[in-house]
């Protein structure tokens, strides 16, 4: 689901577009298309839509918003950075798993989409400056970006993993997290802690 703050016409456009980019790619959709998916008329559809690309956009941004936000709130309870950071990843393949359409747009377009790329900005950046200037994680700062980059993909991986069948999301998410730390510089034991302690529902979505 995306974020409210939008109509019911528009969120359902939004959720279709979301499943059909997902599945056929940013140029391989029609309004036909949407608007059978969305059950609306073609009418609607071009009233709220100025293209398929730039709807394409449209969404990109509102899901990588959205998550932030989700991400954020989620860290309302944790003040150590490398929990933060664990509960983070451990979300993104949670929701994956719960949200089949959302977990393959993100696998499908998680590197070349710009405004997915928002996704590994914000307060997940926030996190890993915590964490090196904190001295929890043995990293330079001007390692940052190849940080980003290497969780990203780890992510995706774990994402794909449970896609395909081959891990539980608990048992993807809590690996990932785990290996991360551990590269980043925290111990085994703490990795592993941190990795498989309880972790709560993602926020829900913010209204307005």
């Amino acid at each position: 689901m995306l974020q409210p703050g939008l109509t019911t016409a528009q969120r359902r456009i939004y959720n279709a577009a979301l499943q059909l980019f997902a599945e056929k790619g940013a140029t391989q959709v029609t309004v036909r298309e949407l608007a059978d998916i969305a059950g609306v008329a073609r009418g609607t559809v071009y009233n709220h839509v100025d293209s398929i690309q730039g709807l394409f956009e449209e969404v990109a941004v509102t899901l990588a918003t959205d998550m932030n936000q989700r991400i954020v709130s989620s860290f309302r309870q944790q003040n150590d950075p490398a929990a933060k950071l664990a509960t983070a990843i451990r979300l993104y393949v949670r929701r994956a798993h719960e949200e089949p359409a959302w977990g393959n747009f993100i696998s499908r377009f998680g590197f070349s989409s710009t405004a997915l790329r928002r996704l590994g900005a914000g307060a997940p950046v926030q996190v890993l400056m915590d964490g090196i200037q904190s001295g929890q994680y043995r990293i330079r700062v001007d390692q940052l970006s190849a940080v980003v980059t290497m969780i990203a993909s780890s992510v995706l991986g774990a994402i794909y993993l449970v896609r395909e069948g081959l891990r539980t999301w608990r048992d993807a998410g809590s690996d990932c997290a785990e290996l991360v730390l551990r590269a980043l510089g925290l111990s085994e034991e703490q990795a592993r802690a941190l990795a498989t302690a309880e972790l709560l529902p993602l926020p829900e979505p913010r209204l307005g």
